[in-house]
């Protein structure tokens, strides 16, 4: 297949760009790929809403600006935060008008606040912020003619000068993706490509991230050569819930810690007094190596979130998905404790980009969390990512809008690209290795390149890894490709980064924090 441009991933950031792009740029085909189901991505899983200032009486610009650099111990770009919360209120704006309803106090939005904000400025859907603002953006842009979807297709590589012989152009073309229903590789070819593939959560046992979030585009982008940047800032969410749902990590949104809940140890005991003055609202990397501590230190598997003292009615308006989800493991949020930890929740770095969202690579974007703005720098201020994917894809499509008229290239040029080559043999016995294969990485980052990390667990860390790598790339070599094998190669590949980055670093800054350099 051909297109003017090829969005891989449909979550806030690509699916934002491709309905801006689509509306500037109607005569322009563009093929949307996704992993799951278009429902199915990280932003679905947000809960807590999008950080932006809407209350210029009690909040200001600068004030969130001054928020973010705190939270990151001043390590975002500044010109960078200055842009992406001055452009924030016009992209929310701009949602709404796209379908998104967000709740209300009155006639005026209903704000909340989460940790490390000075002020209430989430806007917010109830505590399911992320999946409806993922089904209106579905709405909008399955309403546009130009925009063709692609479900159950997983990136397998981006196609570069190393897969078309005698090229020259030093740039991006298409990609070639796997179809999860036939198992078959598929050629997509295009004037632009867009990453919005979101996170790698799943490199850890314990993620809030759900089962597609494994790095893709990240691990693509490492192999085509392209520029990644701090890898090894990986933000833990600190209230997870505790055991797992079906399977699946279930979050506990900041929010409620917004509105009043308290973190208690096995004893009972609010502990967040001993770890900062912020309480119980500190930034995100403060809290998980609190809990941590308190679980260390006790022997505990978790501690414990009370929202007990909070109105029954608030807890069950404002935070109806949890208290039911709490529900399904016996425990009701209005008279019960919640066992919570920490879990792997958010990457700070990733694909490095430009203000435009454009990489190292001419004609390749990356936008949302696969993507390193500057933004976040060491830690992420709590609902600062959905209004940073927002931001980056409107610029992103803007400089695509130029791009499309300045660096075409001929049809001809992209007919000429080889289709897929490999095997064509795979067995059952196969499926297992790579199971086991994916629990043992997983293993392996949660044990030695978790909330606290040393020297000597890294190194640990990367010999363990080195076997894995090589187990993976003897099935690669040796069996035909599936979206299993796809998986484990990137997320090998992402795992690797964030230990090498994790070694060259040598400060404690944010969410990373090194035992041997206190």
């Amino acid at each position: 297949m051909h297109a003017d441009i090829l969005v891989i991933g449909t979550g806030i950031a690509g699916l934002s760009y491709a309905v801006r792009l689509g509306h500037l740029r109607p005569e322009k085909q563009i093929i949307m790929i996704s992993k799951r189901d278009l429902l199915e991505s990280n932003t679905k899983y947000a809960q807590g809403g999008i950080a932006v200032v809407s209350d210029f009486i009690k909040d200001s610009y600068e004030d969130h600006v001054q928020d973010t650099m705190l939270a990151s111990d001043n390590t975002s770009n500044p010109t960078v935060v200055d842009f992406v919360v001055r452009e924030g209120p016009e992209r929310v704006q701009e949602l709404v008008a796209w379908g998104a309803k967000f709740d209300k106090n009155g006639n005026a939005l209903h704000l909340g606040k989460e940790g490390g904000h000075s002020v209430e400025r989430i806007v917010h859907h109830k505590d399911m912020s992320g999946l409806h603002i993922q089904r209106a953006l579905i709405a909008k842009a399955k309403s546009l003619k130009n925009i063709q979807f692609f479900e159950n297709h997983s990136l397998v590589d981006l196609i570069t000068d190393h897969h078309v012989p005698g090229s020259t152009y030093g740039r991006c073309y298409g990609a070639y993706v796997i179809s999860k229903l036939d198992q078959e590789i598929v050629k997509i070819t295009a004037q632009l490509t867009v990453l919005s593939t979101g996170g790698a959560g799943q490199v850890y046992a314990h993620t809030t991230n759900p089962s597609s979030a494994t790095g893709d585009g990240l691990g693509a982008a490492y192999r085509a050569k392209v520029h990644i940047k701090n890898l090894h800032f990986v933000q833990f969410h600190p209230t997870a819930l505790f055991p797992k749902i079906n399977g699946n990590t279930f979050l506990i949104s900041e929010a409620i810690r917004g509105a009043g809940a308290k973190l208690r140890n096995f004893e009972g005991e609010a502990f967040m007094n001993k770890y900062d003055e912020r309480l119980d609202l500190a930034p995100r990397d403060v809290v998980s190596r609190a809990i941590y501590a308190e679980m260390k230190k006790h022997n505990t598997p978790h501690v414990f979130l009370d929202a007990t003292h909070i109105a029954s009615k608030k807890l069950k308006e404002e935070f109806p998905n949890i208290a039911s989800s709490c529900l399904k493991i016996g425990v009701d949020i209005t008279s019960d404790y919640i066992p919570v930890l920490p879990a792997a929740h958010y990457i700070c770095g990733g694909i490095d980009v430009d203000e435009h969202a454009q990489t190292s690579m001419q004609g390749l974007y990356a936008i949302g969390e696969c993507s390193h703005t500057g933004l976040h720098g060491a830690n992420r201020l709590a609902s600062n990512s959905l209004l940073e994917a927002l931001v980056f894809a409107a610029r992103a499509a803007k400089h695509s809008d130029v791009a499309l008229n300045d660096s075409v290239l001929p049809n001809t040029f992209f007919t000429a690209i080889p289709y897929w080559k490999g095997t064509e043999d795979v067995s059952n016995q196969r499926t297992e290795q790579l199971s086991a294969l994916r629990l043992r990485l997983q293993h392996i980052m949660s044990n030695h390149v978790g909330i606290i990390k040393s020297k000597s667990h890294l190194i640990d860390a990367e010999k363990e890894l080195h076997e894995v790598y090589l187990a993976t790339k003897k099935l690669y070599q040796q069996d035909k490709l599936t979206p299993q094998l796809t998986t484990l190669r990137n997320l090998v590949s992402v795992a690797y980064l964030m230990i090498k980055q994790a070694q060259e670093y040598t400060q404690n800054k944010g969410v990373y924090f090194n035992e041997d350099y206190v």
